[in-house]
């Protein structure tokens, strides 16, 4: 009997560590649950939205910007890396854009032919603009600091965005007229320009600098005869959202 009790004895240290032991799997596979799984092919697809505001260049004599000229921009770019480390790639998108410009470039319409002349300095008006509506395709290319775990990096996005105007419009009131057009064919459809964007997380400086003219070589100034070349510049913010 007394063998008996010291054989017990001596097992229980025995069943407690092979308890323990029995114990370790489950240990590991909370450990392993614990554990966040990375991304090792992560993209930066991202939805953007853009406020700007829209300078002319090129600017016939005479015609002067008036008020607060905006566009706004919103789409999808799809990230396609190019690198190991997936901090450098191409974006290829698609987005909508409308902006207007407020200026004295006057837009009229005689027997069908538009006309286009400078408003004299004489003349009281409370608007003068013309606004496009555009599908936009832009194409980037993208680096930045960016990591599988890490979302708030810096980044620069440089390339090129091109447009298709689907509707156009002006609009002029004055003290003795108001003049509303639209669809109006001397405007250059389609439209390309140099892009960067560049900044650190969500909030970003984006710069457009537009490489063709606004207008095609038909539409001519009334005193002068001669082609409207202005181009937009758009200066503002765009914000990425994954």
């Amino acid at each position: 009997m007394k063998h008996l009790l010291l054989y017990f004895f001596l097992l229980i240290p025995c069943i407690g560590l092979m308890a323990q032991d029995n114990d370790n799997p489950i240990a590991d596979v909370k450990v392993q649950d614990s554990i966040k799984v990375v991304d090792d092919k992560y993209r930066e697809d991202q939805f953007y939205v853009s406020i700007t505001y829209n300078l002319l260049g090129n600017k016939p004599d005479g015609v002067s910007q008036s008020g607060f000229s905006s566009g706004f921009h919103f789409g999808f770019i799809r990230d396609m890396p190019i690198n190991d480390k997936r901090n450098i790639a191409i974006g290829l998108g698609l987005g909508l854009s409308t902006n207007s410009y407020n200026q004295t470039l006057l837009i009229s319409k005689f027997n069908n032919d538009f006309a286009y002349s400078v408003i004299d300095g004489d003349v009281s008006f409370s608007k003068n603009k013309f606004t496009t509506y555009l599908l936009e395709v832009p194409l980037e290319f993208r680096w930045r600091t960016s990591t599988p775990t890490d979302y708030n990096f810096w980044r620069i996005y440089g390339g090129i965005k091109f447009g298709y105007i689907v509707y156009n419009s002006s609009k002029f009131n004055g003290s003795a007229d108001t003049i509303k057009l639209s669809n109006i064919d001397d405007f250059n459809d389609f439209q390309y320009g140099l892009t960067l964007s560049a900044g650190y997380s969500n909030v970003n400086f984006h710069l457009y600098y537009a490489l063709n003219s606004i207008f095609s070589n038909e539409a001519k100034l009334e005193s002068s005869g001669s082609s409207i070349d202005m181009n937009t510049v758009k200066i503002g913010l765009i914000f990425y959202i994954l």
